[in-house]
């Protein structure tokens, strides 16, 4: 049967604090990423793909749900604290692997999932057959321990058994996964892998670092890390991906597999994110505009794509490609993006919403312009032609800015609040993201 009928094979690979200008091809002059490079000039490179969120958990609620992390607690704030049994991906919600697990795919997580611990929740209650990885938020490249001193403890499983390897965790993922896709050549149904690595994020450790690693009480460690060793992990993540690839071409199945690459908000400390001024915790461009790779041989021919995109977007575009349907009841807030990369004109203008910190960062991107809030200080960027914002129009177009405005505060009513009773589940205002100091929103906060 040919491959243009047959349904495709998904691998979704998603990287962790990863800056935008972080890869070669996206501009990175220090080091290389060879196998992401050849990746993006075989399929999509997308110059304008946001993520859901500035930071990690509620993004990749966005990506499983396909809607905007808002409207589950879950959602509302980050991190998912590893005390509260109660937050986390209600089992119930359909979600991206469940329906192309209805549609007669194989699932498998390979990696990082951070969306609520068991026994209430889990990457096996929604919707994946197999799990191999960390369930919270971090861990050691090499111990594959997280928490902070004495509190150090493994998070690494297979399904809902703590296991053990040794080695590099970029490495020992590239590996589970690999092997996860030269077992499914012999298989009859397609597979939807995720395969979500924890690099770049910290602890700062290279492949070679494992003396760090036998030194850290606390997996942040402020005073660590450098220029030279995020790019080794960076390349280490690269080689990772390679790997990967390498096997779907050994055993004949990458034409028709659908690889995408992205990142689960922008990047933070050692990272690159030119053009762009902002990081991880902050809703500037750096903070939110992420590489974004596709590649379908089969269907999709290579192009430098310009549509603007979000993470949500991601399970209905999937959906679309395997011929499986979304679920009625819960409707996706993204857009299915192959008919534009099939040559249809590009969805726009396109309207996109972020609010962060209790609603002390706001945004909106309404076609080329973007509204923004931080703490009482308002902004209006054209940021097609100020990608840095640094021209704030909100005095020379009124209109525009009111515009904006009033739509943020109308599409924030469609979304949970943070409450007080919210804050008792352990989502209070000071909990682990506070310990990030923005660095470039004072630069927009002077009068």
């Amino acid at each position: 049967m040919s491959t243009a009928t047959t349904a495709p094979n998904i691998v979704f690979i998603l990287a962790d604090d990863l800056g935008y200008a972080d890869l070669s091809v996206y501009g990175q002059r220090n080091y290389t990423t060879p196998h992401l490079d050849r990746l993006a000039g075989e399929g999509v490179r997308f110059t304008q793909a946001y993520a859901n969120s500035a930071v990690c958990s509620a993004t990749r609620l966005a990506l499983i749900t396909g809607r905007y992390q808002y409207r589950l607690a879950a959602g509302l704030e980050e991190p998912i604290p590893s005390n509260a049994a109660n937050i986390g991906l209600p089992p119930e919600h359909p979600t991206l692997p469940s329906l192309l697990k209805a549609a007669g795919y194989d699932t498998a997580l390979i990696g990082k999932w951070h969306l609520g611990r068991p026994p209430a929740f889990g990457p096996l209650h929604s919707g994946y057959d197999r799990f191999f990885g960390n369930l919270g938020g971090v861990v050691d490249y090499f111990t594959h321990k997280n928490g902070v001193g004495d509190d150090l403890a493994p998070d690494l499983y297979e399904g809902t058994v703590p296991v053990e390897r040794t080695g590099y965790y970029t490495y020992v993922l590239a590996d589970e996964a690999e092997k996860y896709v030269r077992e499914r050549a012999t298989q009859a149904n397609p597979f939807f892998l995720s395969l979500h690595f924890t690099a770049p994020h910290w602890p700062w450790e290279g492949p070679h670092d494992e003396a760090v690693s036998r030194q850290l009480k606390d997996l942040f460690h402020y005073d660590g890390g450098t220029q030279r060793t995020y790019g080794e992990i960076v390349q280490a993540l690269d080689a990772a991906v390679g790997q990967v690839l390498h096997a779907l071409e050994a055993t004949g199945q990458a034409e028709n597999t659908i690889v995408v690459f992205t990142s689960d908000n922008g990047g933070e400390r050692f990272s690159d994110t030119w053009p762009f001024v902002g990081q991880k915790t902050e809703l500037l461009e750096g903070g939110l505009r992420v590489p974004t790779l596709l590649r379908w041989p089969a269907r999709l021919q290579p192009q430098v794509q310009t549509q603007v995109t979000a993470t949500m977007d991601w399970l209905p575009t999937l959906l679309a490609a395997a011929q499986a349907p979304v679920d009625g009841l819960y409707p996706s807030d993204g857009i299915n993006l192959l008919p534009v990369l099939q040559g249809q004109q590009p969805v726009h203008p396109r309207q996109l919403f972020w609010r962060y910190k209790s609603q002390s960062q706001r945004a909106l991107r309404d076609g080329d312009w973007k509204y923004l809030k931080i703490n009482e200080h308002e902004f209006l960027f054209h940021v097609v032609d100020d990608p840095r914002e640094r021209a704030n129009l909100r005095e020379r177009q009124p209109e525009v800015f009111a515009r904006l405005k009033a739509a943020w505060e109308l599409r924030n009513q469609d979304f949970l609040e943070i409450t007080p009773q919210t804050f008792t589940h352990g989502l209070t205002p000071d909990i682990q993201a506070d310990r990030y100091v923005p660095s470039r929103l004072a630069r927009h906060v002077r009068k």
